[in-house]
């Protein structure tokens, strides 16, 4: 497999098969395209080391084996954690689910707080209200200022309450705004309450260090870092340790009796059943790509084309946009007196791909006073030719519709 050596957005683009579309892809926020190096390490994971993991003791079983523990510690690298930290699940929803299940049902009791935020995905909103309906708890959220940030005024006074955790995200999917994820888990454990930060966002276009953080609990989503479809959570030691397992199965378990079982070490007893293995050898490849193409590299291009899709927009003159100036990865806006989907099905026509709805985060919708938007999200491989053709749809709709 081939990875590329200097950041060059044309070079880049070709180690995409997806861009022989001809489509101009304006969605990574919601998935990305795979690399080649991605593709062809999941096709060789299954042509040549096909077996199951961790129960045979023949040489190609080894070798599954072997791939896929490989690819546990290549993910705790990547974040600067151990290997015995990090769970493999379907994705980031599932990462959330399982703390709230273990380490929340254990933890968690009636009159107690969970802190989130208002501009949470529902994934991280969703499976706290379950856990506070069961537990008899409830959920407080920090507020949005009007100018699209965190209101850190607001965490400060809610996080001096105590509640017992705060779960937040560290770049909005909606507003791009990047909330100050160190400075806030600081805050969080000078209270003594323990964080999950939800870094889906974040991850495909900034170095995140678990240590530098001191975050209790991170997840992320391997199908938007440009790898395959299969989620992480880390959580430091102690808390996985002390932290029953949700599912039941095989290769969870150390011994079963008809009357009891035992289980397994963290972080095996948190993965009932056969592995995605192909999921973690891909995702292990996404790490290498991106590493090989560097996040300063990465960051420079993404501000570019961000910088240069605002500019775009702002020149059409009937563009209300979401958020600070400041983001990372996502415009969401709104044309004219469009509805968001109509924006959306008018650039789909010009074979642009941009997401439109609420972006599963409705609350937020309710503290912006909109329905939905439409939304732009930016990757490695988008070029200033996609934002330019995504702009010529947008005027040519707005002689059409008279904006």
């Amino acid at each position: 497999m081939r990875l590329v050596s200097r950041f060059n957005p044309l070079d880049v683009r070709k180690d995409f098969p997806f861009f022989e579309k001809g489509l101009v892809y304006l969605d990574t926020a919601a998935t990305a395209q795979k690399p080649k190096a991605v593709l062809e390490s999941m096709t060789e994971c299954y042509v040549e080391h096909n077996a199951n993991v961790h129960r045979g003791v023949y040489a190609l079983a080894q070798e599954a084996t072997d791939l896929y523990e490989g690819a546990r510690k290549r993910v705790a690298k990547f974040i600067n954690a151990s290997s015995g930290e990090i769970v493999f699940v379907r994705n980031a929803t599932e990462a959330i689910n399982l703390v709230a299940q273990s380490w929340g049902r254990a933890n968690i009791s009636k009159g107690d707080v969970i802190l989130v935020t208002v501009m949470e995905h529902h994934s991280n909103i969703v499976p706290w209200q379950m856990l506070a309906k069961s537990a008899g708890a409830s959920l407080e959220f920090v507020p949005v200022s009007k100018d699209g940030l965190l209101d850190m005024d607001a965490a400060r006074l809610s996080l001096r309450k105590k509640p017992k955790l705060f779960a937040f995200t560290h770049v909005s999917n909606v507003l791009g705004a990047v909330n100050p994820a160190k400075e806030l888990i600081a805050l969080a454990h000078r209270e003594g309450v323990p964080v999950l930060l939800d870094a889906s966002q974040s991850v495909p276009h900034v170095r995140l260090d678990v240590g530098e953080l001191g975050v209790d609990f991170l997840v992320f989503s391997g199908h938007k870092l440009y790898g395959p479809h299969i989620g992480v959570l880390y959580a430091k030691r102690s808390l996985l340790e002390a932290m029953e397992p949700v599912l039941g199965g095989g290769d969870m378990i150390k011994e079963v009796a008809l009357s009891h079982s035992t289980w397994n070490d963290a972080p095996w007893k948190f993965e009932a059943g056969t592995p995605n293995v192909s999921g973690a050898v891909g995702l292990a490849a996404a790490m290498d790509y991106l590493d090989a193409l560097g996040f300063d590299a990465i960051a420079s291009h993404e501000k570019d084309i961000m910088d240069y899709a605002l500019e775009g927009l702002d020149s059409l003159g009937c563009v209300a946009i979401y958020g600070p100036r400041d983001r990372v990865g996502v415009i969401s806006f709104n044309f004219g007196d469009m509805h968001a989907h109509d924006v959306s099905s008018v650039l789909d026509e010009s074979g642009v791909c941009v997401r439109s709805g609420h972006h599963c985060a409705q609350p937020l919708m309710g503290e912006l006073k909109i329905p939905a938007c439409a939304r732009m999200s930016f990757g490695v491989y988008t070029t200033r030719s996609d934002i330019d053709r995504a702009m010529e749809a947008l005027r040519k709709a707005k002689v059409v519709f008279g904006l």
